[in-house]
């Protein structure tokens, strides 16, 4: 798994660090590591910088309404995901007729 640093991930994402602190502080990112001279983001904190920054920009939303709209993106997709599994097994378990007698 691919981890940056926060000084990757402020170059990267075009933000200062103290944004990725605040991000951290409400819980949309979650760095491995005790304080921010030690912390590694996994790779997938790019795209999520990317798409804070596009909420705020698109949406005018504070942080704390970023946080719920990203909690409410993932809890529709895992949703989606299973009302897809259960569409899958119900046509499995079609009745279909045996032979005609």
């Amino acid at each position: 798994m691919t981890s940056v640093t926060l000084k990757e991930l402020c170059r990267l994402g075009g933000c200062s660090a103290d944004w990725v602190i605040e991000l951290v502080d409400e819980g949309i990112l979650e760095p491995e590591g005790p304080d921010p001279s030690v912390w590694r983001f996994a790779g997938a904190s790019i795209a999520v910088v990317h798409r804070v920054r596009r909420l705020q920009k698109d949406l005018s939303l504070n942080l704390a309404g970023v946080a719920i709209v990203l909690v409410l993106v993932e809890e529709n997709a895992a949703l989606k995901r299973r009302l897809s599994q259960f569409d899958e097994e119900a046509a499995l378990s079609i009745w279909q007729p045996g032979p005609q007698r």
